[in-house]
């Protein structure tokens, strides 16, 4: 299963793209994606569109409906939970087989990261770093059909995230980032594992103005 992040073919670049629109939340609920419009806008074919619209589907972000087209998923209360126990589940089971081997040099690389985030302007580049930094403590498991996986529910994360920030953002200290990575240079696997589920379920927890200052994870 090719990673989306690293695919460099016309379909890829073009599903990063529309991904991209709708997760940040540029295209809302229910908009209809039409092949027509992105061909002529990536100076593509239509097959190339279709397959992205595909991958889109498989992610979570479109939906296809007989006689409407392809248009933007929406989501709910109950989706989110979903994707929150999904990515709790999977990324323990990741952690749990990377673990062994995350050295001095990628925990180290994962506190840049996370102090990148912390000192994040906006939300958006503080969910790259978020991003970054749940992948690089996961990656190790080398497990690239799980990490796909993890990656297609963390851009689901992503989009439920933006949807709930649309006020001012104040970039937060991550407490549980900073524990995960102490407790894995420690080598305490358990609490890693117990403290990372517990802290990608928090996003379980409908957006809105009461959490706006606890971005989920």
């Amino acid at each position: 299963m090719k990673n989306s992040s690293t695919d460099t073919t016309v379909a890829g670049r073009i599903t990063r793209a529309l991904a991209d629109r709708i997760i940040s939340g540029e295209f809302a609920p229910g908009t209809k994606l039409r092949q027509d419009h992105f061909a002529e806008e990536f100076g593509a074919s239509h097959v190339p569109v279709r397959e992205a619209f595909r991958r889109l589907e498989a992610q979570g972000l479109a939906v296809s409906e007989p006689r409407r087209g392809v248009r933007v998923a929406s989501f709910d209360v109950s989706e989110i939970r979903e994707v929150a126990e999904m990515r709790a589940s999977l990324e323990v089971l990741a952690l749990r087989h990377a673990a062994p081997h995350l050295t001095s040099a990628i925990l180290d690389e994962a506190e840049n990261i996370n102090r990148e985030g912390e000192n994040a302007k906006d939300v958006r580049v503080w969910e790259d770093a978020n991003k970054a930094f749940h992948r690089i403590i996961l990656e190790p498991c080398n497990m690239p059909r799980l990490m796909a996986t993890i990656d297609d529910l963390h851009a689901a994360s992503a989009r439920f995230l933006f949807a709930g920030f649309r006020m001012e953002w104040e970039a937060p200290t991550d407490q549980d980032h900073r524990a995960i990575l102490r407790a894995l240079h420690e080598h305490q696997f358990d609490v890693a594992a117990a403290t990372l589920a517990r802290h990608v379920k928090w996003i379980g927890t409908k957006p809105g103005k009461n959490n706006l200052n606890k971005p989920a994870s």
